[in-house]
């Protein structure tokens, strides 16, 4: 089937966010006296703030009566540091371009909060390269489960077969996987080594690195 649609992930992959969650996520978690290593981070990148406290307080025996308070001040605090700090991932401008050249219908998949979709999408200034933007945050099921992704490409009236999904994380991959469409894995750099992206359709080091050949070879 040809590829009519891309669909594109946004926290770590179109913004550098992924240390803004963290930083946000750690201090909340430190507040109750634990301390999260750079590997058990990523090892939950993708997942809703709900899923992120909830897999980490029952990791860490802590008290859910205080994880809805622990979740909002994750949020807020995380919104907050990419507002101020939060800056386009490298080649941004130039794959929004490419597949607008490309003729395809382009959509925004993300596990954030529709208010901090909204933020980024204005501070990118990307808001009129985008078809359709949907987001997990009141799904019952977010990443790796694939709603998110299919609920947008319902949106961009594609089918799963016409879509190519870029990820940064796992737990993404999964999801887009799990949707039947292509993915595109951009990992960070400090993990861009793992085995475990073998299961994209195709790995980058940087947007910057897609162009025709490589969407031809996706067909």
């Amino acid at each position: 089937m040809k590829l009519t649609t891309v669909i594109f992930d946004m926290d770590g992959l179109l913004i550098d966010s992924e240390p803004s969650w963290q930083e946000a996520g750690a201090g909340v978690l430190q507040e109750f006296g634990v301390t999260l290593t750079d590997a058990q981070y990523h090892s939950t990148t993708g997942l809703r703030t709900p899923e992120w406290i909830d897999y980490w307080f029952t990791y860490f025996k802590l008290d859910k009566q205080h994880a809805a308070a622990a979740i909002a001040k994750v949020e807020q605090r995380a919104l907050e540091i990419i507002q101020q700090k939060g800056e386009p991932m490298p080649g941004v401008q130039y794959i929004l371009q490419f597949f607008r050249e490309q003729q395809f219908r382009i959509g925004l998949a993300s596990s954030s909060p529709m208010r901090l979709i909204n933020m980024v999408v204005d501070k990118l200034n990307i808001r009129s390269y985008l078809d359709a933007i949907t987001s997990a945050e009141k799904l019952p099921f977010g990443k790796p489960h694939p709603q998110v992704y299919m609920d947008c490409a319902l949106l961009l009236a594609a089918s799963p077969g016409e879509c190519i999904c870029f990820e940064d994380s796992f737990n993404g991959m999964i999801a887009a996987k799990a949707a039947r469409m292509k993915c595109v894995i951009v990992p960070a750099p400090a993990i861009q080594h793992e085995s475990r992206w073998e299961a994209a359709d195709l790995k980058l080091s940087s947007l910057e690195h897609f162009g025709k050949q490589q969407l031809d070879l996706l067909q």
